[in-house]
Parts: structure tokens; sequence; C-alpha cells
């Protein structure tokens, strides 16, 4: 069964406009009717669901890009060339930004408390 743009919209919670543009920066593709409206294969909500969870996780788009060809049924990734060295550099700039969060949010608490403890 296929499907038109707004109906992988309504499966997938996604906007249209979105979807459009991850076909236009090669994570999707679409059939085109006659009439040129885009035509989605079923593979394709599964396909929308996995390009947002990496996008969640911080990947880029290029990143995606090399990552989706290596996806699996189940979540996993085979492994391809490149692949897992760009995702552990991924994961360090996460770790990085984690701990940068950290120290601000310490940094807030100190303030709110040494704010709170003066007297008005």
């Amino acid at each position: 069964m296929t499907m038109l743009i707004g109906q992988l919209a309504g499966r997938t919670g996604t906007s249209e406009r979105l979807l459009r543009y991850y076909e236009r920066v090669g994570l999707l593709t679409a059939d085109r009717r006659a009439n040129g409206y885009r035509d989605y294969d079923e593979a394709a909500v599964e396909r929308v669901g996995q390009i947002r969870a990496l996008l969640a996780a911080g990947l880029s788009t290029s990143l995606i890009r090399q990552v989706l060809p290596c996806g699996r049924a189940d979540g996993s990734l085979r492994p391809c060339p490149g692949v897992l060295d760009a995702l552990r550099a991924q994961l360090a700039r996460l770790d990085q930004r984690a701990d940068e969060l950290a120290r601000a949010r310490q940094t807030l608490r100190r303030a709110i408390a040494t704010t709170e403890q003066r007297p008005p």
C-alpha cells in the first residue's frame, strides 16, 4: 500500500514541510505519481521514525544519511565504513555538552542559593 505525503505526515506526526525537507537532503525517497504527487511506501513510516530518533540524538542530517543505510529492522546497525567513528565522535560531543550544562546548572544553583540567603 502506498500513501500520499499528508497520510505519511499523519501516521508519523511529522509535518509535510519536514518530510519534504527530509527528501530534499536525501534522507527519504518517494516515487512520483503522474500528477507529480509524492507516493510513499509503507517502509517510509519506519524510516521517518528512524530519522526523528537520530535527529533527537543530535546527529546531523549528513551523518544520518550515512547511518540510515546501515540500519537493521531491530534498530541496531551493521558495521559500515566510518559510521562507528562518526557516532563515537557525536557521543563525545554530547558528553562535552552535558558536562558544560552540568557546570552551568551548578553555577545557577549557587547564584540562587546566595541570592536567597541575602536579606532584601
